[in-house]
């Protein structure tokens, strides 16, 4: 049960505008605005696509919006079964310690259980330790053993093109 201020819900198109708002505000925490190239009009497309390339909760305190959870589903070869994929969950400083990140992050568990996924997985920065304690106890463990690669549009472009 939540909190009686908190309220939650899953994202729609006119919410946008909204999602794309906490996109530049994780991206200002994780000092990365600079790599922000997403638009409103993006968002909103893969929020509504057939199928919806991700889906969002988005956390009200009192009716302000105070946090979100960007997420979507993967695919693991070795159980044979999806996963849930959390790209982004972040909650305006103003909001922290009310528990709301929580129980954003239980509402996903929750959701991933429904939907049988055999995985839940996201990343964190190396230096975000309250983030990295947090899930740890919840009993998350980090997967020291893998590395995190990346090829970014241009990159594409220049291996697929050239």
């Amino acid at each position: 049960m939540l909190p009686p201020p908190l309220t939650l819900r899953p994202a729609r198109a006119d919410d946008a505008p909204l999602v794309h708002e906490f996109i530049l505000a994780i991206a200002e925490y994780e000092k990365l605005v600079h790599e922000v190239t997403a638009t409103v009009e993006d968002i909103r497309s893969a929020l509504t696509g057939e199928p919806p390339q991700v889906e969002v909760r988005l956390a009200y305190w009192d009716g302000t919006p105070a946090a979100f959870a960007l997420f979507y589903h993967n695919f693991s070869t070795f159980t044979g079964q999806r996963g849930l994929y959390l790209e982004d969950l972040f909650v305006k400083p103003e909001f922290r310690g009310k528990g709301i990140g929580k129980t954003l992050l239980l509402e996903l568990i929750k959701l991933a259980g429904e939907r049988r996924c055999a995985r839940m997985e996201w990343v964190a920065l190396d230096w975000n330790k309250p983030a990295i304690g947090f899930y740890e106890q919840l009993g998350a463990r980090v997967m020291n053993e893998w590395l995190l690669f990346r090829l970014t549009e241009d990159r594409i472009r220049s291996l697929a093109f050239d």
